[in-house]
């Protein structure tokens, strides 16, 4: 860790998402003043009139575009706050990125390209998209996940080594600069096998249905997804869930010096406090 870590201000874009509040937590575990960006805080991606006020004064800022980064506007929405951060003095900058998603490469080239000191950190799935947000709604209601994913196999990573990861690169000083740091759990699952683990873990006979990606999006109208929504979500699937992210990645170990938090653990870890409990 830098030794003026102490003295860092981190804007922490997505403050109260999925990566976005586990690296705050960790950042201000690792004595960094963090300025949570949110739309509570009066920080909006949509309104670049909110973003001076958030990044004035600070010293770093941890990027994640809402939505998805390989979204149609995220290298425009990337590239207009780097360079602002850059001209407000805010010059170390990390983005959160998706392995394997060529759709996230623009974004990550406007960050390259608007003179700050950067770093990107490709994430495989998150764990804990299984136990936070519409996968886990539906396992808790119905007893069983619908997805498009087959027998793909997938290195599920625990978001709070994403978090940590980001800390590290954030504080490391020059040592990450200029680098994209692929991040993924110890082993490879398919979703059958990782909703068995969580069937396991709770007690309840969980199941998981694999569907066509272009039957899934009846599912997503279903829910009153908007058609525009939709289709970028489907083309996301057909992109990353056709076997491309079947491998391990060590950014991990080689940022934190240790392996990364296996699956089973993140799930157990969530069973406790009732995850996936009917009703909570």
């Amino acid at each position: 860790m830098a030794e003026n870590a102490k003295d860092m201000t981190v804007v922490v874009t997505g403050a109260s998402g999925r990566t976005g509040r586990r690296v705050a937590r960790a950042a201000e575990a690792a004595g960094l003043a963090v300025r949570a960006a949110s739309r509570a805080s009066g920080f909006d991606w949509d309104d670049r009139a909110t973003w001076a006020d958030t990044l004035s004064g600070a010293d770093a800022a941890y990027l994640v575009y809402p939505f998805d980064v390989g979204a149609p506007d995220a290298a425009r929405g990337v590239g207009l706050l780097a360079h602002d951060a850059v001209r407000l003095g805010v010059r170390r900058l990390v983005l959160l990125s998706a392995r394997g998603e060529e759709a996230a490469r623009p974004a990550e080239e406007a960050l390259r390209e608007s003179g700050a000191d950067w770093t990107v950190v490709r994430a495989a799935w998150f764990a804990q998209n299984f136990s936070e947000g519409p996968l886990a709604e539906e396992l808790r209601a119905t007893g069983g996940l619908v997805f498009p994913a087959g027998e793909v196999r997938e290195p599920f990573v625990d978001a709070g080594d994403v978090a940590e990861v980001v800390v590290a690169a954030l504080t490391g000083g020059d040592r990450y600069v200029g680098q994209a740091l692929a991040v993924s759990g110890p082993r490879l699952l398919t979703f059958a096998e990782a909703v068995a683990e969580i069937a396991e873990a709770t007690g309840r006979a969980l199941r998981y249905t694999s569907v066509p990606v272009r039957e899934y999006g009846a599912r997503l109208a279903e829910a009153g997804t908007p058609p525009e929504e939709s289709e970028f979500l489907l083309d996301l699937f057909e992109q990353l869930l056709d076997g491309r992210n079947a491998y391990l990645s060590d950014g991990v170990r080689q940022v934190l010096g240790r392996p990364p938090r296996d699956f089973a653990d993140v799930v157990r870890e969530a069973a406790a406090v009732g995850a996936w409990t009917p009703g909570s």
